[in-house]
């Protein structure tokens, strides 16, 4: 067999990275359930008309489809495709299952998804996400909209990663004042702004006219209104400056202000209310969340997403909702890729039990028996070598500790190879420090 040839876009971590992203993804759920999210996992298939049914996706999702047809098989394969984010699965969960949900509805799901992108450093075309949203029948306050950036702020603030900043802004802004100043396409004019970090805001002018219809004057506000930002509600008196005026703009305004001074009451400095940010996906309606990560802001957002009202809806009763995405494959591909986190040991054992002789084998068994039903990850050395290089085995793995079973009588003892010092122990009552029991991540 030649050898293989890596598949760009679909990572694999190594041992020692994979024990890192377990222990961001036990950090990100304890928070999600401290916040009251329970938790849930949708089938990685849905039918192409719902995924394709918002946004300008269609280019990215992968059709599933057997690379034989049967047709005496089962039919409609053709018309699956993988989920491209969690939101639309979960939209689609929310209304099969609504007479069964409590509302209003929190979850958190922490799933792999699929999208065709062309990969680059920190976009893949499979990664994982953690995703929470509230839903509601008919109606969700706005206050939940506020919620959202503190559950984020606190399971990012948990992680051992640079700081990070929330940018929010709210569609009702956007929309409002590209009615109030003669816009009839504000959808298109969301869309051209939403491109502004990417082309500048010279080619952002040119695709408002080209899209948008919008005149030289036209174009020119949306890119000053685009340009405000402040970490409190003093925003609100910027936009109000550029002399628009829209009922939902004042609705934006307001729901924006909320959640910013939410956010700073709860946590100073993590959110900043950022008129640029967009979402390029069309079934957000009010709130928007963009996560800049101190140090890599070149790289784009690692955690996003939105209040949106039209996803779900049947027999005229709507599930109008807000959720937020940690990319975590995306976070810990920048972090790796600039060596920024690193894990103490390159696998979980704390201890490994030497063996003195093959037939002694069951001895050393039996301690590692005992450590392991008292939590202590245990490993018995592969085979029977002299001590010397059954701790080098030890050593190159990165585990800490060597249990030596007592011969003939004598009591067992356990060595720390990196201070050297040696002492006498019993399997059923010895524990290591807290800090060597499992892998450290820093």
């Amino acid at each position: 067999m030649s050898k293989p040839t890596p598949i760009s876009g679909f990572p694999e971590w190594t041992p020692a990275q994979r024990m890192i992203e377990q222990f961001v993804l036990d950090r990100i759920r304890a928070t999600f359930e401290l916040y009251g999210f329970a938790p849930l996992e949708t089938r990685s298939v849905e039918p192409l008309d719902q995924l394709l049914r918002k946004g300008e996706t269609s280019k990215e999702v992968y059709v599933l489809r057997r690379l034989q047809a049967d047709a005496d098989g089962p039919a409609g394969d053709d018309s699956l495709g993988l989920h491209f984010d969690l939101t639309v699965p979960f939209a689609r969960y929310v209304l099969e299952n609504a007479g069964r949900l409590q509302f209003p509805f929190r979850r958190y799901q922490i799933q792999k998804v699929w999208r065709g992108e062309r990969p680059q450093e920190g976009r893949y075309r499979e990664f994982l996400q953690a995703d929470i949203d509230i839903v509601d029948r008919d109606t969700l306050p706005a206050h939940y909209e506020a919620e959202m950036p503190l559950v984020i702020g606190d399971a990012l603030r948990s992680l051992p990663i640079p700081p990070v900043t929330i940018q929010v802004n709210n569609r009702k802004i956007c929309e409002g004042f590209y009615r109030g100043i003669g816009l009839t396409d504000p959808e298109a004019a969301l869309r051209a702004v939403d491109k502004l970090d990417k082309i500048g805001p010279v080619k952002v002018a040119e695709l408002l006219a080209e899209t948008a219809g919008a005149s030289e004057a036209q174009a020119k506000a949306c890119l000053a209104l685009a340009e405000i930002s402040a970490p409190d509600g003093s925003f609100a008196d910027a936009v109000r400056g550029l002399g628009v005026s829209h009922p939902l703009l004042d609705e934006g305004i307001a729901e924006l202000a909320a959640v910013v001074e939410t956010a700073a009451a709860h946590s100073p400095g993590l959110c900043v209310a950022d008129l640029r940010i967009a979402r390029g996906l069309d079934y957000y309606t009010g709130t928007v969340y963009e996560t800049s990560l101190a140090g890599h802001e070149r790289f784009g957002s690692v955690c996003s997403g939105g209040r949106y009202d039209n996803l779900v809806s049947a027999g005229g009763v709507s599930f109008p909702g807000v959720g937020i995405s940690i990319g975590v494959s995306r976070l810990l591909g920048l972090l790796f890729g600039a060596g920024a986190l690193t894990v103490s040991r390159s696998v979980p054992t704390c201890v490994l039990v030497a063996v003195t002789s093959e037939e002694l084998r069951s001895a050393s068994n039996a301690v590692a028996d005992a450590l392991r039903r008292r939590g202590v990850p245990t490993e018995v050395a592969p085979s029977a070598a002299k001590f010397g290089k059954q701790i080098r085995h030890a050593e190159r793995r990165g585990i800490p500790y060597v249990w030596f079973p007592g011969v003939d009588g004598a009591p067992d003892e356990v060595k720390d190879i990196r201070s050297g010092e040696q002492v006498v122990a019993a399997a059923g009552e010895w524990t290591p420090p807290r800090a060597d029991l499992k892998p450290l991540v820093g």
